[in-house]
């Protein structure tokens, strides 16, 4: 019994200096101490010694299992040392290195745009204001005379939440909110974002930003709108940049124009992207209709007005290179990285 307690303990030692990890090290602690480990076999054939000597193999036994647990301890310490070791060699990190750069933003072309254009305003004595996206119907289509019963509401069809609310088609409800709450002279502009029922294209979309400005005084004339409008594209595009007026009809605005721009792209001479008629349509302006000033208190005897509406996601395409308003909100990365 006393040489199969000795001969464990040789093979425990053997054994321990081939346990590379801590899986083999529980095997091997399985295999002398477990259940049906030869050590606790060991003990089972106890029973069959003499009882003078149960007392001293039971001694020598206790002594073996406690040498082994040492043993085994030993070897598990040193392995997790070993193995903390080789984590910390992995994950060590080299602070000679360079340090991982952010990646660095940009404005967004229609941010880029809007602010340009408000510059500009700011700089000739506007007032810049900011409207709720959601508007009741009196501001967005009655005050502006489009009565419930007018074909231009099928044109800035838009959602309606109820009888009383819609999201808003157009920034102009903001001319009217200042109207309402200021004596002339007023110079303002608003600029946001409205909501109609078009159909997403290259050039629509069924949301997107309008920028719309007013002027309110007494004797102001068409010449003064095309005057301001006239320098207001020379410093979005540059000299060089031509204009023309084109009669048409907003129910808010009487007289009104369309107002082209030469192609920035041909310079006038013809291109497909003016469908070679070397004009491209930019926006809508006119004189304020009289009813419009009367609905909101205005004098129309005394006072003139004139008004004018960007929509800034087309005016700023030419400037950008851009060919497809879709690309302004696709967060496609490769367009997005061109835009700094």
């Amino acid at each position: 019994m006393k040489k199969l307690i000795k001969n464990l303990n040789i093979k425990v030692d053997e054994k321990l200096k081939d346990v590379k990890t801590m899986r083999e090290l529980e095997d091997l602690r399985v295999l002398v101490l477990g259940k049906s480990g030869e050590l606790t076999e060991i003990l089972k054939n106890m029973k069959n010694l003499p009882n003078d000597e149960k007392p001293v193999i039971g001694a020598i036994v206790n002594k073996a299992k406690a040498e082994i647990e040492s043993k085994l301890n030993e070897k598990k310490v040193l392995l997790e040392q070993a193995e903390l070791e080789a984590k910390l060699e992995k994950d060590k990190i080299d602070v000679t290195l360079p340090s991982k750069r952010a990646k660095k933003g940009s404005i967004h072309p229609v941010s880029f745009m809007q602010n340009k254009m408000m510059d500009f305003c700011k700089n000739l004595g506007f007032d810049v204001y900011d409207g709720p996206e959601i508007e009741y119907h009196e501001y967005n289509f009655d005050k502006l005379n489009i009565p419930i019963d007018h074909p231009a509401r099928d044109a800035q069809d838009t959602l309606y939440i109820d009888d009383k609310f819609l999201l808003r088609s157009q920034t102009s409800t903001m001319q009217i909110r200042v109207m309402e709450k200021q004596k002339p002279p007023i110079k303002m502009v608003s600029c946001g974002r409205v909501y109609r029922d078009d159909d997403p294209d290259a050039t629509h979309t069924p949301v997107f930003n309008q920028f719309e400005g007013l002027v309110v005084d007494k004797n102001v004339t068409l010449g003064d709108l095309q005057g301001m409008l006239n320098a207001m594209l020379v410093y979005l595009y540059g000299e060089g940049i031509k204009t023309r007026f084109r009669p048409s009809f907003f129910p808010f605005t009487e007289p009104s124009v369309e107002v082209d721009a030469t192609c920035t792209k041909c310079g006038g001479k013809g291109c497909t992207a003016c469908k070679w008629t070397g004009w491209v349509e930019l926006l809508g302006a006119g004189m304020v209709n009289p009813n419009v000033l009367e609905n909101c208190g205005i004098d129309s005897k005394v006072y003139s007005a004139f008004a004018f509406g960007y929509g800034v996601e087309r005016i700023l395409l030419p400037i950008f290179g851009i060919n497809s308003l879709k690309l302004l909100y696709d967060n496609d990365m490769r367009a997005i990285k061109q835009w700094k």
